[in-house]
């Protein structure tokens, strides 16, 4: 009996000593301190195993003497003893800094190892805790060749051109998600994305034949991680605040310059008995808006079925009263393994967003700020004076008297189902059938509006403005697309050789319908301020006008594509596209094709590399391509005209309207024909701490769709005759350093260069003229064109002794600009107009800066341009008098008072010509993303019986540094007209708390 006792006594003693015990940490990228999900952990051995959630955590069951696995394709694994460690934190090394990583590319995946061009994958996790609800706008300053211009309005999608400017047609990239492809994204939720691809390069874009000429952005959406049921939600709250303001006079300054320009015009001086307020209107319109987003996801996953549902709300006001967007999200996907060899699936997207009643702050900045705001006897709204009564209004009256005027709806569904099947070893065949279909439908109401005139005769001085008849405007319109894939792939690797071949064909096709109609009523029976009348057709209508408009176009394209490499060193990427389009008739070019080919040598796999352990990675890289642009403008079908109406003719007592086309094209007529090459390498060094990637490309879009001028009063043509060149370098370099098992940091930036230039347009001296800007042949796209300020002229013999005013307006007078007289002839007139700007920067470029101790993480990301200008016209053509920049205080107003500033005077026309005094400098660094997040540990998350949980602060452009006047030097636009400054709204800061928890 005692040996038995003692025997059980040692057993349960064993037990203790080698019993098991709950382990838990959380795995990392050792480069980016990114949380891995998906990271297999098993007990070396044993079958026992578990993974990391979304946030990169894990818990396990072990005993001391036994050791964790740590594995995950595209990272080297790590195996770590238990020992007395509860907690264990890892950082997986990237197998030879993710060469071994899977990128999107055209109508497949690859490894990025065997590829020849420069295509960046950003992680979802890299942006999913920034505010906001495109995900390209957080790519801002991330990406070389990436240049993202966002507007601070809510829900407003980001102007984004990939090297460059490359037609004056259209600049928009391509955008592929889930094989899809799209114009847009506004479907997708930032929680909802796996991985963004950024496909710059030539070889990667032929594939897209003339969609693949203004780069492409492929996104996959998140899928089901193998191992348990996860429910994960985020939650994001915050705030936007305008910190930045214009500097422009109060009442006080105001009234010292308007009561000198009223001396200099010879005018009596104003009275101001009514008008003795000091004003700041850019207080009276801007607020903090609120901002709110949400996501809850459920998924799970099989050897058989994977599922993830994940549904996500919005809410975005605007830093205006009475502006907000929200928005409902919902991503779908399952797929089944019907067999070994079989798979098949679905993904769906649906959301419907309610739209922003937009509003501008371009009557902040003109109104003068010796108005009231409101007159509390008559319960209004308080006027302008009368210098600007008629051009500018008090800017909370279009704010607050026509809130909730307008109610907007988008709705949409985007699907994809697709199914592959394996066969013969080496092949698969994969089917995908997707449909996007979007409804959007909006009304708005124009409603009666008095204010306050204290001007007015008599006792009643509530004055009517703005219409004078109550009106509706409604308009609905559809859009639809429908594509189907056929690819046959082929992949196998035998000896030294390694070949990945896709051979298939494509078809796709897209429509728009749109209708918009209005209605006008008065004289007693004045619509109701009441959404339920805000119809056309309800009631008798003053007046009743509509319109309607749409097209539909097809594309069929076949295509192929083989990936080779000889024994990982030599590599060989090519690709063929042939698109046939709808476009055009059977007379002209409907077909077009379109190639690439690529070269890499990978250095670092020949034998005289593999004695030194300096360079883990040099990969030396090159690819020519032709590349198609089909994104021409609203005409889809560029061979038969638009109808404009033409002259009118007189038969007996009826005058006939004419119709006639808006020009004749030319018969052979096709797409844009992009011809791009790039060459550059790929380094890792100093045990992949270090990775630099550089590259020199070149795009020359030729057969660009230009306007021919027609001659002596004949219709002009369309032909393809334009050409543009964008060339420059793109760099990136990054430094990643483990200082010890708690610390590490990692550095990082890019920059890149641009330059563009308009080799030709239809005809020598042609101009396309865009509001202020222009192109032409010889200059950059949308340049600024006019004078050259040459200073103020000071006295009159000064004058006398200058150059001679052709503009008109009569002599020039002291304190008028001075201009250069460029061709020397003794008189400023239109010849002496040149380049006084460029918009588009030399270069652009990004900092990053990211660290970890222990649990917490704190990320910095700087973006910033230089090089390009702003051309401010929102006080240029003075149709009254506006409010002052502040600047104006240093006017000239005698002899050597300034040599910058003219006169102020309404009267001095050529002082508001275009000139480098409207030219400011668009340069600007911004610091544009700051987050701290803490890491809860699994200690603390059992007793609340979670998984994980990370709570974040994020700061958004918390601090711009820049020279120019606006509220931000970050100015989008069109391709021919962008950097233009009527009043921008501004980009605020915008600070958020956040919370990503899994249970």
């Amino acid at each position: 009996m005692r040996s038995l006792s003692i025997l059980i006594f040692l057993s349960l003693l064993s037990t203790i000593a080698l019993g098991q015990k709950t382990i838990s940490g959380v795995v990392k990228d050792s480069k980016s301190l990114a949380a891995i999900p998906g990271v297999t952990i098993s007990i070396k051995g044993k079958t026992t195993a578990t993974q990391t959630d979304s946030n990169g955590q894990f818990t396990i069951e072990a005993s001391p003497t036994e050791s964790l696995q740590f594995a995950i394709l595209g990272y080297e694994s790590q195996t770590v003893p238990v020992a007395s460690k509860t907690v264990i934190n890892i950082f997986l090394q990237s197998e030879n800094e993710s060469l071994e990583e899977v990128v999107v590319i055209g109508y497949g995946t690859a490894r990025k190892r065997d590829l020849t061009g420069s295509i960046v994958q950003v992680k979802g996790s890299e942006i999913v805790d920034r505010p906001g609800t495109n995900p390209i706008a957080s790519l801002q300053g991330k990406v070389s060749g990436l240049q993202v211009t966002n507007s601070g309005r809510p829900g407003q999608e980001p102007d984004i051109r990939i090297r460059g400017t490359n037609s004056i047609n259209g600049v928009k990239p391509l955008y592929v998600v889930d094989g899809l492809l799209n114009d847009n994204i506004n479907f997708l939720s930032p929680d909802d994305v796996e991985s963004i691809e950024i496909l710059k390069d030539p070889s990667s874009l032929a594939i897209f034949g003339i969609r693949g000429a203004n780069g492409v952005i492929a996104i996959t959406t998140k899928r089901a991680k193998s191992g348990q049921l996860n429910f994960d939600f985020s939650s994001r709250i915050g705030f936007k605040d305008v910190s930045h303001r214009m500097k422009l006079t109060d009442a006080t300054q105001f009234k010292e310059l308007y009561d000198e320009q009223r001396f200099n015009q010879g005018d009596a001086p104003y009275d101001y008995t009514h008008w003795n307020a000091n004003t700041d209107w850019q207080d009276q319109i801007f607020r903090n808006g609120i901002l709110n987003y949400n996501n809850l996801s459920i998924s799970n996953a099989t050897e058989k079925n994977s599922f993830r549902m994940g549904i996500g709300y919005s809410l975005d006001q605007g830093i205006i009263n009475h502006e907000k967007h929200n928005q409902l999200t919902l991503s779908l996907n399952n797929e089944v393994r019907v067999t070994d060899n079989f798979k098949t699936g679905i993904v769906v997207n649906g959301y419907r967003a309610q739209l922003p009643q937009n509003r501008d702050v371009f009557g902040a900045i003109l109104a003068a700020p010796i108005a009231p705001i409101y007159n509390d006897e008559y319960g209004l709204y308080h006027s302008m004076p009368s210098f600007q009564r008629a051009q500018v209004g008090n800017p909370l009256t279009t704010i607050e008297e026509r809130k909730n005027t307008f109610v907007g709806h988008n709705y949409r569904i985007v699907g994809n189902y697709y199914a592959e099947v394996e066969f013969l070893k080496n092949f698969s065949f994969r089917t995908n059938l997707a449909a996007d279909y979007g409804f959007n439908q909006t009304r708005g109401y124009d409603g009666l509006v008095s204010v306050y005139n204290p001007d007015m005769e008599g006792t009643n001085k509530a004055e009517r403005i703005g219409n004078l008849l109550t009106a509706v405007n409604q308009e609905q319109n559809k859009y639809y697309k429908i594509q189907t894939d056929w690819l046959l792939n082929y992949k196998n690797s035998f000896d030294k050789h390694h070949v990945q071949a896709t051979a298939g064909y494509t078809t796709y096709m897209q429509g728009f319908e749109n209708t918009t109609a209005r209605r006008t009523q008065g004289d007693g029976y004045e619509i109701p301020n009441d959404p339920r009348y805000w119809y056309v057709g309800i009631g008798d209508a003053k007046t009743h006008t509509g319109n309607g408009t749409g097209w539909e176009t097809r594309t069929l394209s076949y295509l192929a594509r083989a990936l080779y490499n000889y024994d990982g060193k030599y590599l060989l990427n090519t690709s063929f596209r042939r698109d046939g389009s709808s476009a055009f008739g059977k007379n002209q070019k409907p077909w077009q094709n379109f190639f690439a080919l690529g070269l890499a040598w990978v250095v670092t796999q020949e034998n005289f590399m593999q004695n030194q352990n300096v360079i883990n990675n040099l990969k030396i890289k090159g690819s020519t391509a032709h590349l198609g642009n089909q994104d021409v403008g609203s005409n889809k079908y560029p061979m038969w005209a638009p109808m404009v109406a033409g002259n009118t003719a007189v038969f007996g007592n009826q005058i006939i309207p004419a119709y006639g086309p808006e020009y004749i094209p030319d018969t052979n007529l096709h797409w844009e024909v992009v011809k791009a090459w790039e060459a550059g390498f790929e380094l890792s060094a100093l045990n992949n701490r270090l990775d630099v990637e550089a590259i020199y490309y070149s795009k020359n879009t030729e057969d660009i769709l230009v306007r021919v001028p027609g001659i002596l009063g004949s219709l002009p043509g369309l032909s393809n005759l334009g050409n543009i060149r964008n060339r420059g370098i793109e760099a990136s370099v990054r430094w990643d350093q483990v200082l010890s098992d708690d610390w590490k940091f990692s550095i990082g930036g890019n920059i890149t260069t641009i330059s563009n230039k308009v080799l030709s347009l239809s005809s020598k001296g042609y101009d396309i003229v865009d509001g202020p800007s222009r192109t032409t042949e010889g200059y950059p796209v949308g340049y600024f064109w006019g004078y050259v300020h040459d200073g103020i002229f000071q006295t009159q013999a000064d004058i006398d002794q200058s150059a001679k005013n052709g503009l008109g307006g009569g002599d020039f007078k002291p304190g008028d600009i001075r201009y250069k007289d460029i061709d020397g002839d003794g008189t400023i007139t239109t010849n002496d107009r040149g380049m006084i700007g460029n918009p588009t920067p030399d270069f652009f470029y990004g900092l990053s800066l990211s660290t970890s101790y222990k649990r917490f993480d704190l990320n910095l990301e700087f973006q910033g341009v230089y090089g390009n200008e702003i051309m401010r016209t929102w006080n240029q053509n003075q149709f009254a008098t506006y409010n002052f920049l502040e600047d104006r205080m240093g006017r000239w107003n005698g002899e050597g008072t300034s040599n910058w500033e003219p006169i102020i005077h309404e009267g001095r026309a050529n002082n508001r010509v275009a000139s480098t005094y409207f030219i400011e400098d668009g340069s600007f660094l911004r610091l544009r993303d700051v987050t701290l997040a803490y890491t809860f540990p699994q200690e603390t998350l059992g007793k609340l019986r979670l998984k994980s949980l990370r709570l974040f602060a994020n700061a958004q452009n918390a601090f711009t540094f820049s020279n120019n006047t606006g509220f931000t030097p970050e100015i989008g636009g069109s391709a021919t007209s962008f950097g233009v400054d009527k009043g921008t709204y501004p980009i605020p800061a915008i600070y958020t708390l956040g919370v990503n928890l899994n249970f």
